[in-house]
């Protein structure tokens, strides 16, 4: 953007209001600014890989990357960013130039590892939340609390567990989790993942099977939130998500219509001041069938 005089230090010049978000692999600075990235490739520079692989017993070769966090989580923080320097400019009237890195945002993600990196911690031998198996597929769930703990030692018929010195205090509890989560699937296994879920939500036990994606939509509580919205471009119609939050006074579903390739060039670059001609000798086509 510098080469092309596109960068914030040369737009600023012109419009002191200017917001400019810039997100990048390493951030705008600093000796790993130049290096190309792409998600997958901060996903491993950021120790994200490595720490979730430290949760799979067994295994030694990191995971292969299908879903990229780093994409979705960058542009999260760069979305708060940009809502946050609107609200500044309107107090101040003055942009900024905002600078999001994707190390950084991923890093975010690890922060019990960023602690554990400065200290030695002992290594557990099951780690907390992981698949339970059932007589027909896994759940996961999900024990976080004392209330959630005595909860399911009611579920699985051990509620001498709640008083017993090797699980009664979490610390304990966290040294002999092995032998916890074993004496839970002994229930588990003998129990389908469907009456498994019903007698944990019962007792208000956080639960769920695993699921596909294609099972996650079509949950009746999608349905009821309204969140996914039919979208038509020039191929079609399809669903997509709609923002996560809902706001009592915006509305914050996707448009109903999506933009053709190049729909807006010839409207934005007279936007910019170019003149027929030279719009003309940009797009390479005549502008007298373009609407004004």
């Amino acid at each position: 953007m510098r080469r092309l005089k596109l960068d914030y230090g040369s737009l600023r010049e012109l419009n002191p209001k200017l917001i400019y978000c810039s997100i990048s692999g390493y951030g705008q600075t600093g000796p790993s600014a130049e290096l190309p990235a792409y998600a997958p490739v901060i996903h491993a520079a950021s120790g994200y890989d490595m720490a979730h692989l430290s949760y799979q017993p067994g295994r030694s070769r990191p995971d292969y990357c299908g879903i990229y966090h780093a994409d979705v989580v960058t542009g999260a923080y760069a979305f708060g960013a940009i809502s946050a320097a609107l609200y500044q400019r309107h107090r101040s009237q003055k942009g900024q130039h905002i600078d999001v890195s994707m190390l950084e945002s991923m890093l975010s993600l690890t922060l019990n590892e960023l602690q554990w990196s400065q200290f030695e911690v002992k290594q557990i031998q099951r780690p907390m939340f992981g698949p339970v198996e059932t007589a027909d597929g896994y759940v996961m769930v999900a024990i976080a609390s004392e209330k959630t703990f005595q909860s399911l030692m009611q579920v699985i018929g051990h509620p001498e567990w709640v008083t017993d010195p090797c699980f009664a205090i979490y610390a304990d509890r966290r040294e002999n989790w092995a032998n916890l989560m074993m004496g839970v699937e002994a229930w588990s296994r003998t129990v389908t993942t469907e009456k498994c879920l019903a007698a944990l939500n019962d007792q208000g036990v956080p639960s769920s099977a695993y699921r596909t994606v294609g099972e996650a939509l079509s949950d009746p509580q999608i349905a009821h939130r309204g969140a996914l919205s039919e979208v038509r471009d020039g191929g079609g119609t399809f669903k997509v998500l709609n923002l996560p939050f809902r706001m009592s006074g915006a509305n914050v579903s996707a448009g109903k219509r999506m933009a053709t390739l190049g729909e807006h060039t010839v409207a934005f670059l007279r936007e910019t001041g170019l003149s027929e001609g030279e719009i003309s000798a940009f797009t390479g086509k005549s502008l007298a069938a373009e609407p004004r």
